[in-house]
């Protein structure tokens, strides 16, 4: 199979938003269900050989343990209670409304009882809309939603890798469905003084100093997919430092810098993976160093945290 396949925006800008969508309404079940953890990092979804899994909840909620999984191989939803009952079923041929509908009542018919708070999309266009009204999201085109999950899979294996290199406090590597990108998450755990205005979701997410390194599939900002990097709080004289490879850039956006390494240009590179830890690593150490980390202390080299083991034998 082609590492990073191609992925143009516009070829599947219309599975993209129906997805998307579903997605937010799984992921909002996931919000409801799962045990809070610092910075949301319960909220996301993981990948699996198939698809995309909520991770187990319930329980301490009184409900049943389940699962909901993204099955992109057999293009079907699939909710599962940990004493092996389950219901599925297709997602082609849904809009939001029907996605909706159905996975309310396959909760229901294994008697699971989750309240969305909000059950509209989250930072949309029509985030003034409800899922249940949703008809006009319908499009499904398992051969592209194979392909995204195929290109997000090893997406996630290279963050996977690069997240081996930090020994300090980060994230697991996790889709957000609110964003819809993958993202693994340094962090040097010195407290953030935020303004008051700041609202509850920002706060939580960025209470400590971090630098983000992830992948999205493209929008109307910025309508291709690419790799990312940021630093936040951004220090002063981020954008000066040099990135590899050489086609990687900084770029403007709501009023920071982020590093950018377009996947058209990390495809075409002689080794695709090799350019994108480059990337990484890059866009790391130039915030790492304005940010005054100890970037020596908190290396992890090969996953290795154990002085004699890293030795030299």
């Amino acid at each position: 199979m082609e590492l990073f396949g191609a992925m143009p925006l516009a070829e599947w800008q219309d599975t993209k938003a129906t997805l998307h969508r579903f997605a937010q309404v799984v992921g909002k079940i996931r919000l409801a269900s799962g045990v809070r953890r610092n910075h949301w990092w319960h909220a996301p979804f993981h990948l699996t050989g198939r698809g995309l899994t909520t991770r187990p909840m319930g329980q301490a909620d009184g409900n049943p343990i389940f699962t909901i999984d993204f099955d992109f191989v057999g293009h079907r939803l699939i909710v599962t209670t940990v004493d092996g009952r389950a219901v599925s079923f297709a997602l082609y041929g849904q809009s939001v409304a029907s996605f909706y509908r159905d996975t309310m009542r396959a909760l229901e018919a294994l008697g699971v009882r989750v309240r969305i708070d909000i059950p509209r999309p989250y930072d949309l266009p029509d985030s003034d809309r409800p899922f249940a009204d949703d008809t006009e999201h319908a499009a499904y085109d398992p051969l592209l939603v194979t392909r995204y999950w195929q290109v997000l899979s090893q997406v996630n294996l290279v963050l996977e890798e690069f997240a081996a290199g930090y020994s300090g406090k980060i994230s697991p590597v996790h889709h957000f469905w609110h964003t819809f990108d993958i993202a693994c998450t340094r962090f040097s755990d010195r407290l953030v003084d935020q303004p008051a205005r700041v609202d509850p979701v920002t706060r939580e997410a960025y209470s400590r100093e971090l630098i983000s390194s992830g992948f999205w599939f493209g929008d109307d900002n910025f309508p291709e997919p690419a790799f990312y990097s940021y630093t936040a709080p951004e220090p002063e004289g981020l954008d000066g430092e040099a990135l590899r490879p050489e086609a990687a850039e900084w770029i403007t956006q709501r009023g920071g810098h982020l590093a950018v390494l377009r996947y058209a240009d990390a495809r075409s590179a002689p080794d695709p993976c090799a350019a994108v830890l480059a990337f990484y690593e890059s866009a790391y150490l130039a915030g790492a160093r304005r940010a005054g980390w100890d970037i020596v202390g908190l290396a992890c080299p090969g996953g290795v945290t154990d002085p004699q083991l890293i030795a030299p034998a």
